[in-house]
């Protein structure tokens, strides 16, 4: 049981990012989260962007809790992260990264790396603990199992 809530616990630090936190804000803030959107595409595809996002969020932190095809959930948090990441935390853009005191684009590049390091994460819940990819790509939505009791060698 222990080892069970423990598996619980450090899947949940890998997705709490997302559910509930981001996933409240652009729900709560959904107007908000339209114009951050629309910066990079026109008003209806902004909505859909966000919308998809919204469903992102929701399914696939909990597909990755609950075991449920959590390996191709990881895939898809890994993918999410990587392209928010190079469509919204574009710190080479900014102009003022090697200036000192505040600066914008070094704020937006510790975010990039954070984004690139969630998705690093997601991918080794999708390669598993050996680090392959032969069994993901074999049964792409099979679940990894994390709640059964596994005997120890």
């Amino acid at each position: 049981m222990a080892a069970m809530l423990v598996t619980f616990a450090v899947r949940y630090l890998l997705v709490m990012l997302f559910l509930p936190f981001s996933l409240l804000d652009k729900i709560i803030n959904f107007r908000g989260a339209v114009a951050q959107a629309r910066q990079i595409a026109p008003g209806g595809l902004a909505v859909l962007l966000i919308l998809l996002g919204i469903t992102v969020e929701l399914l696939m932190p909990l597909a990755i809790l609950t075991g449920t095809a959590d390996r191709a959930a990881g895939l898809v948090m890994a993918g999410y992260c990587m392209v928010t990441a190079l469509l919204w935390k574009q710190f080479w853009k900014q102009g003022d990264f090697w200036h000192q005191g505040d600066s914008r684009a070094r704020d937006l590049f510790w975010d990039f790396l954070k984004n690139f390091s969630l998705a690093g994460g997601f991918l080794l819940l999708v390669v598993g603990a050996h680090g392959t990819a032969n069994s993901f790509f074999a049964h792409p939505f099979a679940s990894s199992h994390p709640y059964t009791q596994q005997a120890v060698p």
